[in-house]
């Protein structure tokens, strides 16, 4: 697909504006000049060409009640599909990604508290045929903020250069109790939107609510944190980011923290956390890098490792896409 300049300004509003309004295309529409019909005609066309994967709320999963890991296997090459293919078969994973390298397969798993993080990983090494497995459950957030500047001139968003959460995980948070109207809320925010002129209408009356209540909801959760944001996921390939790759670093703990903020400022840089380390993983911080050539992920590294003085650095590619999706929260009240 050829996109133009209203389609590039457009994916950018998505990814980082997208108005909680009644009529959010209208508002779209006024700021690229344009009626909010043609904005919904040119969504639903990047959303077949496969650009947008959907438009939604994106929500912490620790200040909801779950917690997540990084789960990282050894697999033979010739059972490889198959097992990530059982691994992705399970609720729990999200993102499910061959790599290249000796630990080749890499997926996220978050599950409700109540549930057992080590007692699933084990289950799902089993049913892959894994030859080794390491759980490297994330310390401290550096930066969760995915944005792909489509425009590469737009400097109306300071987004692009924001850190994101800069906070340790280990540190309780003091967390907003969610009423029961609030976890529905959840669930039906969480759906990707619906296209029409007021989308929202359609997630109030499953609710039982008015459109506006549905909508102050949905700002007092993004205002606490609970909901990171509201707006559109890109493939990245597809919108020609081609290259991506898990960069991993072994960082001395008093420079961790100086590392770990110059990495989240980094425009390429998508993802920042610090992981726990094991024997066989000496790598202690994590950032995903997203470029448009594999030459340009190395340039980048190397800039990096220049900036932060940490030479000791991992860069894995991502080999074949199995599963990303979202978490779906509270499936269990279905």
């Amino acid at each position: 697909m050829e996109l133009d300049t209203v389609d590039r300004r457009l994916l950018n509003l998505l990814q980082t504006d997208f108005p909680l309004s009644g009529e959010p295309f209208a508002v779209l529409g006024n700021m690229l000049d344009v009626s909010s019909d043609e904005v919904i005609q040119r969504v639903e066309n990047l959303k077949d060409e496969g650009i947008i994967r959907w438009i939604s709320g994106v929500f912490d999963s620790s200040r909801l009640g779950y917690e997540s890991t990084l789960v990282a296997m050894h697999i033979s090459d010739r059972l490889l599909d198959e097992a990530a293919g059982a691994i992705s078969e399970h609720q729990g994973v999200s993102h499910n990604y061959a790599r290249d390298h000796y630990y080749n397969l890499w997926f996220t798993l978050t599950l409700a508290k109540d549930k057992s993080l080590p007692k699933t990983i084990a289950n799902l090494a089993e049913l892959a045929g894994a030859e080794a497995t390491m759980s490297l459950p994330a310390v401290r957030v550096f930066k969760r903020l995915v944005y792909f500047d489509m425009v590469g001139t737009d400097k109306s968003g300071n987004n692009l250069y924001h850190t994101g959460e800069s906070n340790s995980l280990l540190i309780n948070k003091e967390d907003k109790r969610l009423s029961k109207l609030d976890r529905e809320a959840i669930k039906e925010l969480q759906k990707d939107l619906p296209l029409g002129q007021r989308p929202f209408d359609e997630m109030a009356s499953h609710l039982s609510i008015g459109t506006e209540e549905l909508l102050n909801l949905a700002k007092s959760l993004r205002d606490c944190g609970i909901m990171r944001r509201y707006g559109a996921l890109l493939n990245h390939q597809k919108a020609g980011f081609l290259s991506n790759a898990m960069s991993c670093w072994s960082v001395p703990l008093d420079m961790l923290e100086q590392s770990g903020n110059k990495m989240a400022s980094c425009q390429a840089v998508s993802h920042c956390y610090q992981r726990q380390t094991n024997a066989d993983w000496p790598y202690n911080l994590f950032a995903m890098i997203h470029s448009r050539s594999k030459d340009e992920c190395e340039a980048i590294a190397k800039q990096i490792s220049h900036d932060t003085k940490v030479s000791n650095y991992a860069l894995l590619y991502t080999v074949k896409e199995y599963k990303k999706e979202k978490v779906r929260y509270f499936t269990e009240l279905n």
